[in-house]
């Protein structure tokens, strides 16, 4: 699935305008300081925040334009991944991980059987049975990404995926997410993903394509290594300062 994101959008006194689009099957990483607008951008994608001006399709459907059309975000089939798992304390992970499929109206035998399967697929089915709070921050931050991976989204956005991790706990996770991002489906061959990180090393390891936001713009973008070899700017300079680059 490719995106096209052409649009302004505010939240309060903070505007947003950018020009992006990503190709099928890309994985792009968005980096910025604090108050860029990367959540925004992330937001009105998934149709939390409705835009003021210009558009946004996914492949060739229009989901916003302007300040009439407005795809609700159920509505998208844009999965959304915050910095906390969220899970639902009163279920275990199987049915955690196969919540959007009953949402969606599958019975709930179908979906436990769904959910095992993915389950059993990422290594996690001896947690099946377990609830949320005896799953350490690792196993959380996987069962969530298999409960936004079950629906089978045409566009996968992560919102610092792995900021509430420790270090020994991201590399495991980053594993995981590398993996789920560039299998494909039978529905979703080339599903293009949106990751915002303030960690170079998941620029490196994850991305594509590095676009930094600043003041609600894109100011820089290109592969990683390039980006970060050649920053334009002082956000860009502190940036790359934390970054290995191979040579």
């Amino acid at each position: 699935m490719s995106l096209h994101a052409s649009f302004a959008a505010h939240r309060d006194r903070f505007r947003l305008r950018v020009d992006l689009d990503l190709a099928p099957g890309e994985v792009v990483v968005i980096a910025g300081p604090n108050g860029a607008g990367k959540s925004t951008l992330l937001a009105a994608i998934a149709g939390q925040v409705r835009i003021d001006s210009g558009e946004i399709v996914l492949d060739d459907r229009l989901l916003a334009r302007g300040r009439g059309l407005h795809v609700p975000a159920h509505r998208r089939g844009i999965a959304m991944l915050a910095q906390s798992p969220t899970l639902f304390g009163h279920l275990d992970v199987r049915d955690n991980v196969g919540y959007g499929l009953r949402a969606g109206g599958v019975r709930r035998r179908a979906a436990r059987l769904r959910a095992q399967t993915l389950l059993a697929a990422a290594g996690l089915d001896h947690l099946a049975r377990r609830r949320p709070d005896r799953l350490s921050g690792g196993q959380a931050a996987r069962v969530a990404l298999l409960r936004a991976l079950i629906v089978d989204p045409a566009l996968l956005l992560l919102d610092e995926p792995f900021a509430a991790l420790d270090a020994a706990t991201v590399l495991d996770v980053r594993t995981a997410l590398t993996q789920s991002m560039r299998t494909e489906t039978t529905r979703r061959p080339h599903r293009a993903s949106l990751i915002v990180s303030h960690d170079p090393a998941d620029a490196l390891l994850l991305g594509d394509r590095l676009v930094l936001i600043e003041g609600g713009r894109i100011t820089h973008q290109g592969s990683p290594t390039a980006v970060l070899a050649a920053p334009r700017s002082e956000f860009g300079h502190r940036y790359a300062a934390g970054a290995f680059i191979p040579g």
